[in-house]
Parts: structure tokens; C-alpha cells; sequence
């Protein structure tokens, strides 16, 4: 109420705040320190996280499964991932845009249109993040990515080059509502629980905590702007997920299928290395 009086007044629809300095009595109980709370009951195991990967193969939100239950990625965030996000040679890929409506500040606009596919910043710093990516959704980035030059050669100048990788045959982003249909027709078909599609983060970052993970770590992984449990003690955590990769690694070979001829890509990739100490020998003058 207070932040909407505010605005209320920025806009000089009325004189002043009144609730300015006026706090409202805590009626919700503090949490105890140190404490875990998961609800299992709003996630999937692992042997049902491996029935949903492969059925959605045959369904156009492929990506954006993966993107959500191996990575962690909000909803829009996954609909604004590009291609150019993604480091081919070390796998990391950055988070750094969202999709979505832009907020109307101006008074009166209510009636005004607005596209729901905008470029945003993300919702906070903490968003702004790298994440390893798993073997798994590097294989299928490749493979995303031979379909999207395909369909850009084919639809000409139709198609939206615009680099997302969860994208429509001409190139366009996908709506935040699109994975729905295709979502909740995939539970009821392999006969899993009805849960929500953030649930699918939660998911995520349920057996991660399960696995007793540095909570740290895992609110970097998340984007969270606090750590994913109520702790009273903050300690540099810059180089927390570095430290946290070989166990997230042994996670994921422990959930996902088992690697197919993509690996192969993969190493061809990799395998392109520049003999930095013969080539700065080559370049650098002689010494006096």
C-alpha cells in the first residue's frame, strides 16, 4: 500500500502518502533458524523427471522442460535464452534477459497495448547469473540449433532471426503461456502429479537441497537473492558454484540418459586449441 501511495503521489494524483511511517503489526510467527522445509508432495523424483525428459521429445517445449527441471530457469527466463548465451567450449551458459510486458508508467495508460514478449531486465542482481549446463541440454542445444538454421534458410525473409532458442519455425519467441497445453497433457498421458510448471524449479532445487548441497550454492544456481533456507550467517559466497560444479555434475549423471553421438560434436568442438606458448613466441619481439 505504501509503495502504490507512492506512486500515487509521483504521479500527483493525490498530495501526500498517508500511510507514510505507519507499520503494520506482525501477525506471522519468525522462522527458526537453520531449518530445511521441502514439500515433496509439489515435486517429481528422479524416475519420474526421466519419464517426462523423453516424452517430451515428441512435443515443440523440449527445451523448455529441460531449461526448467535440469537448470532451474524461470519461465521467463527460458523463453528469453539465446543461442549467443551459450559458451560452446566451456558450457556455461548466462542468464541475462527475461520476456515479458513492460510496465506502463505513464497515468491513464490502462487501455494502452503492449507486447508480452518485450526484452526485461531480470527481477533482480542475483538473477544475472552463469549456470554449467549438463551434458544432456548441451547435446540438445546442438541439435536445437541445426533446426533453427534449417527453418532460417527455408522461411527467407520470414523468418525472425532473432537467436532464441525456444522459438516458433519462423523464428519467434514463445508466449509465456505457450508450454501449457503441451505441459498438463504430458502429466495426464505418463500419469504424474498435477503440479504446477514452476514446480518443475522447485523440483530442481528440491533435490539439490536433498542431496545436502551447500545452500548457498543452490540459491546462486536459483537466482534467489537470499540464500534458499533462513540463515543468520552471510560468508563470501563469490566463488561458490566453482566449487559446487563436480557434485552437480555427478547429480545430473545420476538423473539424465545415458550421452549419445552428440558427445562426439562436443569433443570435435573442443578439440580446437591454440598453442598460446609457440604463438606469443612467434609475435612477441626479440629481447635485448
Amino acid at each position: 500500500m505504501n509503495v502504490s501511495l507512492n506512486y500515487a503521489v509521483s504521479c500527483r494524483l493525490i498530495k501526500s502518502n498517508l500511510a507514510k511511517g505507519i507499520a503494520l503489526s506482525k501477525t506471522v510467527e519468525s522462522k527458526v533458524y537453520h531449518t530445511r522445509n521441502i514439500d515433496t508432495a509439489k515435486t517429481l523424483n528422479m524416475e519420474q523427471i526421466q519419464m517426462l525428459l523423453e516424452a517430451s521429445k515428441d512435443t515443440p517445449i523440449h527445451m523448455q522442460v529441460l531449461f526448467n527441471v535440469l537448470m532451474g530457469l524461470r519461465r521467463q527466463e527460458i523463453n528469453a535464452v539465446k543461442y549467443s548465451d551459450v559458451d560452446y567450449i566451456n558450457r556455461p551458459l548466462s542468464v541475462e534477459r527475461q520476456l515479458g510486458k513492460k510496465l506502463d508508467r505513464e497515468p491513464n495508460a490502462s487501455g494502452k497495448k503492449t507486447s508480452t514478449k518485450s526484452e526485461l531486465q531480470l527481477k533482480t542482481s542475483s538473477s544475472y547469473r552463469i549456470l554449467p549446463i549438463p551434458d544432456y541440454v548441451f547435446e540438445a542445444i546442438l541439435h536445437e540449433r541445426e533446426i533453427y538454421e534449417k527453418n532460417r534458410k527455408r522461411r527467407g525473409n520470414r523468418f525472425l532471426d532473432a537467436d532464441y532458442i525456444c522459438c516458433s519455425s519462423y523464428g519467434k519467441p514463445r508466449s509465456k503461456d505457450f508450454h501449457w497445453t503441451h505441459y498438463k497433457n504430458l502429466l495426464r498421458k505418463l500419469g504424474l502429479p498435477n503440479i504446477r510448471w514452476h514446480d518443475l524449479r522447485s523440483t530442481y532445487c528440491t533435490l539439490l537441497l536433498k542431496e545436502d548441497f551447500n545452500p548457498k550454492a543452490v540459491s546462486k544456481l536459483m537466482g534467489h537473492s537470499k540464500e534458499i533456507i533462513t540463515m543468520d550467517v552471510y560468508g563470501d559466497n563469490a566463488n561458490i558454484i566453482p566449487e559446487e560444479i563436480p557434485e552437480l555434475e555427478k547429480y545430473m549423471r545420476e538423473v539424465l540418459p545415458e550421452r549419445n553421438d552428440w558427445e562426439e560434436r562436443g569433443k570435435e568442438m573442443t578439440e580446437t586449441v591454440i598453442d598460446v606458448e609457440s604463438f606469443l613466441c612467434k609475435t612477441q619481439p626479440p629481447q635485448d
